[in-house]
């Protein structure tokens, strides 16, 4: 099968490889219809963050089941799924908690798997798998945009927002103009918040939060950024703050736009090993997040805002590609010539 590979920093190709089969009684391995290039990903593009070299890549993606282990009733060949990318086993004690994220149980050998492929083998297929109705030749190029984000970047944008514990009438500031945080602009404003405060200086990234339900845009950082906030808010802060960055000064700006007392929604992948949390302490300022729980707030929220026409995150995807082009979808985001780039890769 054609599958994209991790060959160096720097380049990412398509390559072909032996089509995964069952390994495991809790394995589906599923035919992928769309997948997409995530922003994290850009991390060991760069060489930022270490990766095994030659190594299938991708983490979210929808498709169509082709077979299933023993141990898999839930779904079946031919059903229609979203494959998260946290593959939560829903019986340990953080998936019964409502974080399969961090599901116990999530790494049932060491083989690494790559969404962005022709075939996917995907682990603990009996409850993460997300099931959607009918077949994808019944939606729309637009409905399978959407439905796509599901597998990670929708949910972790609302991860952000829930984390954050945004509610009614809230303010709520979004730190990030990237997929992530444009789809916690969209989560924010299902979660019912007021007034939502996007930061981004690019225009059409800044068009699309407003598209998605931002009140305001802020295009300064660092203590610019703080100080407009204040300025926004009369210098009361935000009850919200969705970290969606991982940098350091994204960090310190979140803290530093909390009024006393919010809570910061931490999604943004750390690039730092260590942060001060004394400024937490003195604005009684509460720090949540981390990898977003998927196949939760699928089943939960997500698939029914999607299915009912109340979101629209597809939108994130600005370029497509196809697998013999997956170098240039991996170039256009690390140049930041797409938002999020597609992966169509069949029917």
């Amino acid at each position: 099968m054609k599958t994209a590979v991790f060959v160096e920093p720097g380049k990412v190709e398509a390559q072909e490889l032996p089509k995964p089969t069952v390994k495991n009684p809790t394995d589906a391995v599923l035919k992928i219809v769309r997948a997409c290039v995530c922003g994290s990903d850009l991390w060991w593009y760069r060489g930022i963050n270490d990766r095994q070299k030659n190594t299938p890549v991708g983490h979210e993606a929808v498709g169509i089941v082709e077979s299933v282990g023993s141990e898999v009733t839930n779904v079946k060949p031919g059903d229609f799924v979203i494959a998260p990318f946290t593959h939560g086993c829903g019986h340990c004690a953080a998936c019964l908690a409502g974080f399969d994220g961090n599901c116990e149980n999530a790494r049932t050998d060491d083989e690494i798997v790559g969404y962005q492929g022709e075939y996917l083998r995907f682990k603990n297929a009996n409850w993460a798998l997300v099931k959607v109705p009918g077949q994808p030749s019944d939606y729309s190029d637009a409905q399978l945009n959407d439905l796509l984000t599901l597998a990670d970047v929708m949910a972790t944008g609302y991860h952000a927002a829930a984390t954050a514990e945004v509610k009614d009438g809230d303010t709520v500031m979004v730190m990030g103009d990237g997929a992530v945080g444009l789809c916690g602009v969209i989560a924010a404003k299902l979660r019912g918040a007021k007034r939502i405060i996007a930061m981004s200086r690019h225009a059409d990234r800044q068009a699309l939060a407003q598209e998605f339900g931002a009140t305001d845009v802020v295009a300064e950082r660092g203590d610019d950024a703080v100080k407009r906030v204040m300025e926004l808010t009369d210098g009361a802060g935000a009850d919200a703050v969705l970290e969606c960055v991982g940098t350091a000064q994204s960090v310190d700006t979140a803290v530093k736009v909390g009024r006393a007392g919010a809570v910061v929604g931490r999604v943004g992948v750390p690039q730092k090993a260590e942060m001060n949390t004394n400024n937490l302490f003195w604005k009684n300022i509460g720090l949540r997040g981390g990898i977003a729980s998927v196949t939760t707030y699928d089943r939960d929220v997500l698939l029914d805002a999607v299915l009912t026409g109340k979101i629209h995150p597809g939108k994130v995807f600005t370029q497509r590609f196809d697998l013999d082009h997956v170098a240039e979808a991996y170039a256009a985001m690390d140049k930041r010539e797409a938002i999020k780039s597609l992966l169509v890769i069949s029917d």
